[in-house]
């Protein structure tokens, strides 16, 4: 998994009624783009992850075009 500053990373819900969490990559710690990520979240809080099977990047360039 690879991710950029300003890619959005989205963790998907793992029961049933549970929402995706998407957050912000605001720094990417890892060489070449890999994690851990610095993650600021919708509701302003900001963590460190180093995402599982269950996430999902979407790089800018691809959520601007929506």
């Amino acid at each position: 998994m690879r991710a950029s500053e300003g890619d959005q990373l989205v963790q998907h819900g793992r029961v049933v009624g549970q929402h995706d969490q998407v957050s912000e990559v605001v720094q990417v710690l890892g060489p070449e783009g890999n994690p851990p990520y610095r993650v600021r979240f919708e509701d302003g809080h900001e963590a460190i992850m180093s995402p599982g099977p269950d996430c999902q990047v979407r790089h800018r360039e691809i959520h601007e075009q929506h």
